[in-house]
């Protein structure tokens, strides 16, 4: 009955992980979702283990893995020395499938659920280009008005809401829920190559945080490409920093060359540390971005989501099977001190180590992280916090 349909706002990751879980736990759901396309500008490129884990029992890890990198180790370094700490994934064996990250666009998952959708669940239905405009509750259900992709506004009818609308939540801020935090002052600016960084800068890793005389960097590589964040120079305005310019003169920086870079993207975005006041809110459910944003540095921001929806499915199928609707505030006792404590605080230490100028500070910490590096024992449990296994399993021992 479509009284009774999960109705989930935003067709992202997170929407349609949920939609997936809840297809399989036979609950009809439907996702409306704004853009009419799946849009594959610069977002995540980083899966954790444990999220590998959970898409693994779909045959999507697979088909990430295929598309993908798996990276074996991440980097701290000390650009100008060459000097780096390398933590290798490969000591959680014991504690997850894939004891590695995975480098692949976040948009090549939402294109793979898709699919899967189609193919193995038909009774779940995805509306796209469908912009929810506004949504009403009562106690027994939820309506969502949304505009189509021609200009006329609908109603749908179900029994609950998960907000998975992103940063810019129609549904929290219709709710109009304080999303505490701060946004730090710095823009990051996101560029592309298909420069070989590897063949040029010894002992690279697939994911390296790297500190220079004048500020920080990272590159990440994907397939066919390397990602690099930069950011603009002290003086230098965002809009200077964003010109093509600018960001050929910081790829020089990193590693220079006889010819210009070829530069296929650049994205500037600012960094938050937000988390809602509230998750739960009648039968509205709050997931993903919509409930917290944190910096990306780590690659916690969509994994964090995804793992938000396989908790929050798993209390939807207990109250349809019927247990009490207080599960949900389960979720939210389960979730949120997680974001704060886990996915923003460890989001915000990395940031930190990366921004930090001075020159001894970042010499005790890069002394740190090799001590870290080369314990198998300390080397462990620094990987199970910032692969954010130790998250989940905190996550689920909360009542």
């Amino acid at each position: 009955m479509k009284s009774q349909r999960v109705i989930i706002v935003g067709g992202g990751p997170v929407g349609l992980t949920a939609a997936i879980l809840l297809g399989h736990y036979g609950i009809e759901c439907l996702v409306l979702e704004a853009d009419t396309e799946v849009p594959r500008d610069l977002r995540a490129s980083t899966f954790h283990p444990p999220t590998l884990d959970m898409l693994d029992r779909f045959g999507i890890t697979q088909r990430l893995i295929d598309a993908g990198l798996v990276a074996p180790t991440w980097q701290v370094r000390w650009h100008t020395t060459g000097e780096f700490a390398e933590f290798d994934l490969g000591v959680l064996k014991a504690h997850t499938a894939h004891p590695y990250r995975l480098q692949c666009e976040q948009w090549r998952l939402a294109e793979f659920q898709l699919e899967y959708i189609q193919n193995k669940l038909p009774g779940i239905e995805v509306l796209r280009g469908h912009r929810v405009q506004s949504f009403s509750q009562n106690e027994d259900g939820v309506e969502v008005i949304a505009q189509d992709p021609a200009g006329e506004q609908h109603s749908f009818s179900g029994a609950y809401l998960i907000a998975a609308d992103g940063a810019r939540s129609v549904i929290r801020t219709q709710l109009g829920l304080t999303f505490e935090g701060h946004t730090f002052p710095e823009t990051t600016v996101l560029a592309t190559t298909r420069f070989p960084f590897h063949d040029h800068l010894p002992n690279l890793s697939y994911i390296n945080y790297c500190w220079k005389e004048s500020g920080t960097f990272s590159l990440l590589r994907l397939k066919d490409l390397w990602r690099a964040s930069l950011y603009p120079r002290d003086g230098e305005s965002d809009e200077e920093a964003v010109t093509p310019a600018s960001v050929q003169s910081k790829l020089q920086e990193i590693f220079p060359t006889a010819e210009p870079y070829e530069i296929l993207e650049i994205r500037p975005y600012r960094i938050h540390q937000r988390v809602v006041n509230g998750y739960v809110h009648g039968r509205v459910v709050l997931a993903g971005d919509a409930a917290h944003i944190n910096s990306p540095s780590g690659g916690m921001g969509m994994n964090g989501g995804i793992h938000d929806a396989f908790n929050l499915t798993d209390k939807l199928n207990r109250i349809y099977a019927g247990e009490g609707v207080e599960l949900l505030q389960l979720y939210e006792r389960q979730r949120r001190p997680i974001a704060i404590k886990h996915v923003l605080e460890q989001s915000g230490r990395n940031r930190a180590r990366m921004q930090e100028r001075d020159t001894e500070k970042r010499r005790r910490s890069l002394t740190e992280l090799q001590r870290k590096a080369s314990d198998e024992a300390l080397a462990t449990a620094y990987l199970l916090e910032t692969s954010m296994i130790s998250s989940l399993r905190e996550s689920e021992a909360i009542e």
